[in-house]
């Protein structure tokens, strides 16, 4: 990919990465369909050059034709191995490799007959896979050189046909066997075409769609931090009354005409525990606000890490029934942030306001992968649920500024390099599972053990 003006800034070379990412995979699949065209040329010279030759008697320059072949395929154990070892893919390339099947069919062509041989047309593919594959410039680039060379072919080849033996093949019969040669290099070229535009087609839809959701991931990301910035503000700005609210309550408790009721102390008592419940959540964002993973965090053993926000969740929400099983078999060190424990109270909240009489928690490992599955009784996932899961502001409650908990579940899980999947039960219900590679949580111990 060519540059197209300055640096983007630090932010945003993630996705400029994912973008060349893209772009390699697309190639590198576009090769691997060359290196396919390229044996079936070879099969097909092979075949049309013995049946030339030994069907209809024609000497061809054998070696020459021979070295061809094997230049192609050198061609092609050189593009395997390149593709085997990872390296990326440019255009530039592609662009090459088209050429160097260019050169090869030029000179297979001048050794047998220039442009008077019927697959001198095979240009025309190579000139439609250069359309497909590369940028305007080379594909021009492409149809000057075949045009050049096809030039060429009408002034300088190897003429097959004058040196054959007059008793065996008259000039009416070659006119035939040219048309036949003709039919059947259409035919081949057709069949290529198809088989092989189609799949390019393919990847490159495959291309547009990964760019597509690469787009997507970037304005959801967008959507996060400006949210982000919102909640930093907003916490900010609950400060004053927080702080006002708690020395009003302080002064009601000193207060005998209120304290000498007990419903109202009891009340004074309640609002002064739910106040301290919000300056712990304003806290909690104004310490989490511009702090990047694992900064500050704790380190803790995911089972007990797992144990605590779950035992903390119960008690400060009070399910009727929760079920909860830990089978993890690997006790490794997490770096205990509340960007971890946000996601999971996320999803419990989610299923306790469908199903506060039942839930179940489960974690297990499944291939160095941590599923944390939270099944519920509710109502279940509408299709329509379902098929946007994780996009803002998809909710079932149908109030205005709900629907981001998933939201914000998925898209950190997937900074972490992991997935949410939601289905619904078959016996009624819902579930979502949490999906987290080991090697993204676990942080190295040091030499102490800490």
């Amino acid at each position: 990919m060519q540059d197209e003006g300055p640096a983007p800034a630090g932010k945003e070379w993630p996705m400029v990465r994912a973008a060349f990412s893209i772009q390699e995979t697309t190639n590198r699949e576009n090769q691997l369909l060359l290196v396919s065209l390229r044996w079936v040329a070879v099969a097909g010279q092979i075949a049309a050059i013995g049946a030339v030759r030994f069907g209809l008697g024609i000497p061809l320059p054998l070696p020459q034709m021979g070295a061809v072949i094997a230049c192609l395929i050198a061609l092609n154990l050189v593009a395997r191995y390149r593709h085997a070892s990872g390296r990326a893919v440019t255009d530039t390339e592609l662009f090459l490799e088209l050429l160097l099947d260019v050169a090869a069919l030029t000179v297979q062509l001048y050794l047998s007959g220039g442009a008077t041989n019927p697959f001198v047309s095979l240009f025309l593919l190579q000139v439609i896979l250069g359309a497909v594959l590369l940028r305007p410039w080379a594909t021009w680039l492409i149809v000057a050189v075949t045009s050049a060379c096809f030039v060429g072919l009408m002034a300088w080849y190897n003429d097959i046909g004058f040196i054959m033996p007059a008793h065996d093949f008259t000039r009416p019969r070659l006119l035939e066997l040219h048309i036949y040669g003709m039919f059947i290099c259409f035919l081949l070229a057709a069949v290529l075409l198809v088989l092989f535009v189609t799949r390019i087609n393919r990847n490159l839809r495959g291309q547009d769609l990964r760019l597509a959701g690469l787009r997507q991931q970037s304005a959801e990301e967008e959507h996060i931090v400006r949210m982000g910035l919102l909640a930093s503000g907003a916490a900010h700005e609950l400060g004053t009354p927080l702080a006002t609210l708690s020395v009003i309550l302080n002064d009601w408790q000193r207060m005998p005409a209120l304290t000498a009721d007990p419903d109202i102390a009891t009340e004074i008592g309640e609002m002064q525990a739910q106040l301290a419940r919000c300056k712990d959540i304003v806290s909690g964002i104004l310490r989490s606000s511009g702090e990047e993973r694992g900064e500050g965090a704790e380190r803790a053993s995911i089972i007990a890490f797992l144990d605590d926000v779950v035992r903390d969740w119960s008690r400060s929400r009070g399910p009727t029934k929760l079920y909860y099983t830990n089978r993890l078999e690997t006790d490794f060190v997490i770096a205990s942030d509340a960007l971890l424990k946000q996601i999971l109270v996320n999803v419990l909240d989610n299923a306790c306001e469908a199903s506060p009489h039942w839930i179940s928690v489960d974690a297990a490992e499944e291939d160095d992968v941590m599923v944390i599955a939270v099944h519920d009784a509710g109502p279940g996932f509408s299709p329509e649920m379902l098929a946007e899961f994780g996009k803002p502001y998809r909710s079932t409650k149908g109030q205005p500024g709900r629907g981001l908990g998933l939201f914000l579940v998925v898209n950190v899980l997937r900074k972490l390099g992991g997935r949410a999947v939601a289905a619904n039960l078959p016996l009624g219900g819902a579930s979502v599972e949490l999906r987290l590679p080991i090697a993204a949580l676990a942080v190295e111990e040091d030499a102490d053990g800490r």
